[in-house]
């Protein structure tokens, strides 16, 4: 084939290395090491949200076979050394060698991206995985991966591994031995076994907690199915990873157990969870809802057993379908003195939603998901359908008389919630204007970064006057904004819009971001976007940063999931001896650094932001060069609920004793050192 002809074309030269930008620039990578290169295109980050993707990638394999009535138990295991295994007793992965391919179905599946069984609906009527792209993820992003698969009576075994070569050049995926037949069995299933590399990787230190909360997420939502989970790490140090204890998750009511385990804590207005279902060949549709006495909305909606937090075109519908049913009931039972002059009733969706409780779960074949992470159903098919069927389904229940006061009661909390909507509009005129008539006053308190950049700029939110004189003593004052905070802020919790804004703390926090607030929010007139919650490393810190992230949670929440939102980590020891000084971020890391220093040492405790000299704060907590901070995030908006109930509940026991048990904020583990 003849070359083609190309004319004028300039060669771009490298000022400074002198070296042509021509073909031979141009790189070709495989698949496998694409993804090695630029593993945020795949899971996400290669951080602690990437290495815990490789799970859920795993996972997803796992359940799709148990989803489609093959199998229903799944088994996780971390091992002492930190490799990770997931076993099911689904079909089996095909393991058998291919003349087609030239290669075994094992190494077609975990070392070929764009492979797998998922691109039609004959193996798979509902799935959730990356259709091809998962498994081979794993295998990119490992130092080895082994997979056995017991299928048609036979034990098929293979292992990969990756390596540099002496040249220089990595190699990734590559089969330890052809795939061997090691054993004869009865049963089915597959176990696949890795250990995440570091050098990709930043963090390859496993979160049990984090990985149980998936697990049981998915173990409300699937039937008929087990998952069991081990930390075999415990076992060599209980220390630092707890007793050895495994994790068993079953529950048979599914979402109406996932509504129970949410609520829990919650006062409910009803008694009966309100269930409905539609199951056809092409959809299943599952709906639980209880309402409670809380001043917000729960929604919690998955697809194919993938949370969609962005929501999408199933929960549009079934918002839409609840709102035109509550509605119809509404014009025959709101009384006279709830209606308008011309007697109509001026409740919205938002009245009709406060207080709920709910979980939606549809399985549909070949979804279309808006972004490679699966955050919003785009499916459009899928709004109509669930708003017909949440009309009918919630209109039936309303008109049983047997029902009757359950109508009564979820109708009279969206009066309630229609007189705080009104009550609050007028609280938040009158907040704006009060929040103009302190602009001045508000100058005093806050100390405002003088560049004009918001991406460049971050605001320290400091407990107390005494850390926040210190903080505005160091700061860079180009870049850095300092907000004392004057005691414990407002829990926001159970408090209405009106005596929220009322609050001077709340206010100011609301001034200073520059904003908006609750619906009004709007991220582009954010002035900081870094908001970093400075707070003693104590309870009483811990209580302050659960306040304000409960907070931002409820009525800036935009801040949280863009990633505006930090933890300032401030040290608990200083160790000094001669010239050396080390700040010491933890108890765990303390018995070690004594060690270093051996004898003849002074050991410094922090009791609070306010002991630290000016130059300390600095140097260990607001020089974004040799700082720790901890970004907010949201990885399940139902959990988070569940965690906001025991935080910031009427029960103040529970909250007192989770703090003292498991928030860790000087963890060093989950802070990233230069952000």
């Amino acid at each position: 084939m003849a070359k083609d002809k190309i004319e004028n074309v300039n060669i771009v030269e490298d000022a400074e290395n002198n070296k042509k930008y021509d073909t031979s620039s141009i790189m070709h990578l495989g698949d496998l090491e694409h993804i090695r290169l630029r593993p945020g295109m795949y899971v996400t980050n290669s951080g602690k949200q990437g290495l815990h993707h490789l799970i859920w990638e795993l996972m997803d394999n796992s359940v799709d076979e148990i989803a489609n009535k093959h199998g229903d138990t799944i088994s996780l295991i971390i091992y002492e050394d930190g490799s990770l295994s997931v076993e099911d007793n689904g079909r089996g992965v095909p393991a058998e060698y291919s003349e087609k391919h030239k290669m075994s179905g094992l190494q077609l599946i975990y070392c070929t991206a764009k492979a797998g069984g998922k691109f039609n609906n004959d193996n798979y009527k509902f799935s959730g995985g990356l259709h091809g792209v998962g498994a081979s993820v794993v295998t990119a992003l490992s130092e080895w991966i082994e997979v056995t698969s017991k299928r048609n009576g036979l034990i098929y075994q293979q292992k990969f591994r990756t390596f540099t070569d002496a040249t220089g050049k990595t190699h990734v995926g590559v089969p330890v031995s052809d795939v061997k037949i090691i054993g004869k069995t009865n049963e089915t299933g597959t176990f696949v076994h890795f250990k995440p590399d570091k050098t990709v990787l930043e963090t390859v230190e496993w979160d049990f907690e984090l990985i149980c909360r998936r697990m049981q997420e998915t173990a409300f939502l699937v039937n008929n199915i087990t998952i069991k989970l081990e930390d075999r790490r415990s076992l060599i140090d209980p220390i630092k990873y707890g007793p050895f204890e495994p994790v068993v998750y079953n529950y048979p009511n599914n979402i109406v157990d996932f509504i129970n385990y949410i609520k829990e804590g919650k006062k409910t207005i009803h008694d009966n969870i309100i269930y409905f279902e539609e199951i056809s060949d092409d959809v299943e549709l599952r709906v639980a809802i209880q309402y409670t006495d809380s001043y917000n909305e729960t929604i919690s909606s998955y697809v194919n057993n993938v949370r969609t937090p962005d929501g999408g075109s199933h929960e549009i519908g079934f918002k839409t379908g609840l709102t035109r049913a509550m509605t119809e009931y509404a014009k025959t039972h709101v009384k006279q003195k709830d209606k308008d002059k011309d007697g109509q009733i001026l409740l919205n969706g938002d009245d009709f939603r406060e207080g709920i409780v709910c979980v939606i779960s549809m399985m549909i074949s070949n979804p279309e998901f808006e972004g490679q992470t699966k955050g919003r159903l785009g499916s459009s098919f899928a709004k109509p359908l669930v708003e017909k069927i949440t009309y009918e389904r919630v209109t039936a229940y309303l008109n049983d008389k047997a029902n009757a006061k359950v109508g009564e009661a979820i109708l009279e909390k969206a009066l309630s919630a229609q007189r705080a909507r009104i009550a609050s509009k007028k609280a938040k005129e009158q907040a704006r204007q009060k929040a103009s008539a302190l602009s001045n006053p508000l100058l005093g308190k806050l100390a405002p970064a003088t560049g004009k950049k918001p991406e460049l700029n971050e605001i320290f939110i400091v407990e107390g006057d005494s850390a926040g004189g210190t903080a505005k003593q160091c700061r860079d004052r180009f870049t850095q904004a300092i907000l004392p905070l004057r005691g414990k802020p407002l829990n926001v919790e159970k408090q209405r819009i009106e005596k929220i804004l009322a609050n001077d703390e709340i206010r100011t926090i609301i001034t200073a971001f520059g904003a908006g607030f609750g619906d009004d929010f709007n991220l582009d007139n954010l002035k900081y976007h870094k908001v970093v919650i400075l707070a003693d490393a104590d309870q009483d810190g811990g209580h302050i940063r659960s306040l304000l992230m409960t907070f931002f949670f409820r009525y800036m929440r935009p801040l949280i999931t863009a990633g505006h939102l930090y933890i300032g980590m401030p040290p608990l020891y200083r160790i000094e001896k001669k010239d050396t000084v080390k700040y010491v971020y933890s108890d765990a890391e303390l018995d070690d650094a004594l060690k270093e220093f051996g004898k003849n040492y002074r050991l410094q405790r922090y009791k609070g932001l306010g002991e630290m000299n000016a130059d300390q704060l600095w140097e260990t907590t607001m020089n974004p060069e040799t700082r720790y901070l901890s970004r907010v995030t949201i990885e399940d908006v139902a959990m988070a609920e569940k965690m906001l109930t025991v935080f910031m509940g009427d029960d103040p026991i529970p909250r007192k004793d989770y703090i003292s048990k498991y928030a860790n904020f000087n963890k060093v583990d989950n802070f990233e050192r230069k952000d």
